[in-house]
């Protein structure tokens, strides 16, 4: 199976971070139990000093070269991936792909309903490339703006509710289609390092909500060990 990593800011990382996409990698080596590889075109890590993803930092330098693939930018959303993700997903054949993404829309970009039409489009283009893709995506986590503008926590709010419908409407028997669970005590103290961005707490709580997803509703691998949630 070819497993492609979609996401924003959240996903990309930045220099001198693990990333959620690294302890994913670690429990799909764990508990996976079939081939797989990680795809994508891009390997960096968002450096700031640069303001580009031109970084290759890891946290952990044995984190090897094969693992760091991905299709995720810095302030990059479902408005960006959607055009992208058709070749993408062809000229790596990805399987099934692993999408966090929606925050910098709703902060930058497109209301809720746009956004979750750009949600759809990426559907579309995605089962253009590969009518069998399996897709698991991540709701929105409201992130310390939306614990200080009521009326971007109501943005949050619907295009998660979107999302969920999205998800109802679109998924076939040969093209499935899932919405993860959101993180279970999600905290911005705990979980993030600057109100938005994973902790290292936070970096398991994400990977868990996308292996326990897959765990649960495909049988694909296990669980996340509860020992890596610190």
């Amino acid at each position: 199976m070819r497993i492609m990593f979609v996401g924003d800011s959240m996903t990309i990382g930045s220099a001198g971070e693990h990333t959620w996409r690294y302890r994913m990698w670690q429990h799909l080596n764990r508990e996976f139990g079939r081939p797989y590889r990680i795809v994508g075109p891009r390997t960096g890590l968002h450096d700031h000093a640069a303001d580009a993803p031109v970084s290759h930092d890891y946290a952990d330098p044995a984190f090897p070269e094969r693992a760091r693939a991905h299709l995720a930018g810095w302030g990059e959303g479902w408005l960006h991936m959607a055009p992208l993700i058709r070749e993408e997903v062809a000229a790596h054949r990805a399987d099934l792909l692993l999408v966090s993404l929606g925050l910098i829309d709703l902060g930058f970009y497109t209301g809720a309903g746009q956004t979750a039409a750009n949600a759809r489009e990426f559907v579309a283009e995605a089962r253009a490339a590969n009518p069998y893709v399996q897709i698991v995506a991540l709701p929105v986590l409201p992130n310390i703006r939306a614990q200080e503008d009521p009326a971007f926590a109501a943005e949050v709010d619907d295009l998660n509710e979107q999302l969920a419908k999205a998800t109802a409407d679109l998924a076939t028997s040969s093209s499935p289609l899932l919405l993860a669970s959101r993180p279970a005590d999600w905290s911005l103290p705990r979980d993030t390092h600057d109100g938005t961005h994973p902790s290292h707490r936070g970096e398991h709580k994400l990977a868990a909500a996308f292996a326990n997803a897959l765990h649960q509703a495909w049988d694909l691998g296990g669980p996340y060990e509860a020992k890596h949630l610190p």
